[in-house]
């Protein structure tokens, strides 16, 4: 894909538009929040980890490195917002650390 703006990134799209998937046609973006960012992050970790597959390949593979780098992340992520989070916002952070960490080790045992 070209694009005419140069070496510039896409506009982001606005709350209210909606993105074009080809085979399906379009669709509604979910809104973005702090819950959304951190789910987006656990599904790449997940990714990494061997638990979902790519979603360009349709194939699973397992990338101990990237997992732990964005499970790192999550980490960082809580760390800097600690105290200014809602409860479910902190629910929703500890949790899905917890759970990546539990399956990173589960991952890495079985290496």
């Amino acid at each position: 894909m070209s694009s005419d703006n140069g070496d510039q990134p896409p506009e982001p799209l606005e709350a209210n538009e909606t993105a074009y998937n080809e085979s399906a046609g379009p669709r509604e973006l979910p809104s973005i929040d702090f819950s959304t960012l951190v789910l987006s992050l656990s599904h790449s970790a997940l990714l990494h980890l061997g638990d979902a597959p790519d979603p360009m390949t349709g194939k699973r593979a397992t990338n101990l490195q990237l997992a732990r780098q964005t499970i790192d992340l999550l980490a960082l992520l809580q760390e800097k917002t600690r105290n200014n989070l809602t409860g479910s916002e902190e629910r929703v952070i500890e949790q899905a650390l917890f759970d990546l960490r539990l399956r990173y080790v589960e991952v890495s045992k079985s290496k």
